[in-house]
């Protein structure tokens, strides 16, 4: 990769959480080689991608899901090794400091010490991240969130109150009423700010086998990957409890012309965007923070969501014309 060995502890902590990983990179000397780590870190495949891997691979890939899930990781890899050398040679191309390493006597720390350097990480880490997640997540569920109203929800309400007067069994009345605001929950959803702003962009996704839910889905996921899978909970099942509930719906779920929405070659293809796409808005914060530059946090932004759409085109449109 052309980087310095201090970034080994960092580039594998980016398998837990890309934040501290970008944070862990001040410990390298040369200022190349950190910036190209801190570059490369977000395509390390952290535990928030984890659920979207575990739901896809566990509704399509059953039998293949641990060789899927591991094909993810090693891509990952593969990718940060190419673009750390593609980036050495266009941005940073001067001569790295030798890795010299005094290794000094190791002792079992004690508990005091411990703990206080927790409490002083932990404390650096939300007083530098806090604030912006805070922001980021109240704006991803503002956006999600309103408005209350769409042109159906008095007929919905119409509906329930409907439903509520009838003299028919407390089974039947919960079973209608669960439907109505199923479908509430995802007339709401679509006419949601969010929900537009995806219906906006589903042209762009459609060549990566992706309909307006997911394309809402991942924009959801700007904030942290996890909610990637609860939004499509919404979107595919009027609610966020239940994730078998979800598979099953995922599996019955058919486009318009009768073909199911997602196949083998459309989880693959969501799979390797979750992967490379926007890193969480806490990593684009520590990179900027760490390379006291915001120019360097909107080219990872962009070179990342290019990465991610090039790959999953590219697999889409070759996987769609062998199958075909």
């Amino acid at each position: 990769m052309g980087l310095h060995g201090k970034s080994f502890i960092p580039l594998v902590m980016g398998f837990g959480c890309n934040v501290p990983a970008v944070m862990a990179t001040r410990t390298i000397e040369s200022r190349n080689s950190r910036m190209i780590t801190m570059l490369v870190t977000p395509l390390m495949s952290c535990s928030a991608r984890l659920p979207v891997y575990v739901l896809i691979t566990g509704a399509l890939f059953p039998k293949n899901a641990s060789f899927v899930l591991l094909s993810l990781y090693v891509t990952g890899v593969i990718l940060a090794v190419i673009l750390a050398r593609v980036f050495k040679r266009a941005f940073f191309n001067e001569e790295d400091v030798p890795f010299v390493m005094e290794l000094p006597p190791y002792r079992m720390p004690t508990g005091k010490s411990i703990l206080l350097h927790m409490w002083e990480k932990a404390k650096q880490y939300l007083h530098k991240m806090g604030g912006i997640i805070l922001v980021a997540s109240i704006i991803i569920w503002f956006l999600g969130y309103f408005p209350r109203e769409t042109a159906r929800t008095a007929d919905f309400k119409q509906q329930i109150a409907s439903i509520e007067n009838t003299q028919i069994s407390p089974e039947e009345k919960a079973k209608q009423l669960q439907e109505i605001e199923h479908q509430m929950a995802m007339d709401h959803q679509e006419n949601s700010y969010i929900g537009r702003i995806g219906q906006i962009i589903s042209p762009v996704m459609e060549p990566l086998g992706f309909n307006w839910k997911i394309s809402v889905s991942l924009l959801s996921g700007m904030a942290a990957k996890e909610i990637v899978v609860s939004t499509l909970s919404v979107l595919y099942t009027g609610s966020d409890d239940s994730e078998q509930a979800l598979t099953e719906r995922l599996l019955q779920e058919k486009n318009p012309d009768g073909t199911d929405v997602f196949t083998p070659l459309v989880g693959l293809s969501l799979m390797l965007f979750v992967l490379l796409y926007f890193p969480c808005i806490a990593t684009v914060t520590a990179i900027v923070n760490e390379s006291h530059s915001w120019k360097w946090g909107a080219f990872v932004i962009l070179y990342t969501c290019c990465l991610a759409w090039v790959v999953s085109f590219l697999v889409y449109q070759i996987g769609n014309i062998i199958i075909n």
